[in-house]
């Protein structure tokens, strides 16, 4: 079951592991839907490095910045990588949830890569 702090947030600190165990925190935009919790990155970002060596995830409402506040609540899970159709249903969500936000960001984006989206979508399960 989903934890209702994960529902009702706005970001969350999304942390993966390095090859040596360390973990790398990083603030994402993130929706939920039913009993998994879905973000997206960048290809080539070293969060998706990590994923493909390491699934384990902790995760916890931040601010925009990743800030945690003080006795917050983290939560682990697995994670996992997709594309295709996948990517396309999280980007609906997260369209939905930060829609001007998403469309200030995606958009330009999109044009200046010549419609070119380089995106890995992470879906997060909690056991």
């Amino acid at each position: 079951m989903m934890p209702e702090e994960l529902r009702r947030g706005r970001y969350i600190s999304l942390t993966t592991y390095r090859k040596n165990g360390t973990g790398v925190a990083t603030p994402v935009w993130y929706a939920v839907e039913g009993s998994e919790l879905y973000a997206w990155t960048r290809t080539d970002s070293w969060k998706v490095k990590r994923l493909r060596n390491d699934p384990r995830v902790e995760v916890a409402v931040c601010d925009l910045r990743g800030n945690i506040a003080e006795g917050a609540e983290r939560f682990t899970g697995e994670g996992r990588l997709v594309e295709g159709e996948e990517l396309r249903r999280i980007r609906r969500l997260l369209s939905r949830k930060y829609t001007w936000q998403y469309w200030l960001t995606d958009v330009p984006a999109m044009i200046v890569r010549l419609g070119k989206r380089p995106h890995t979508g992470i879906v997060v399960r909690f056991g």
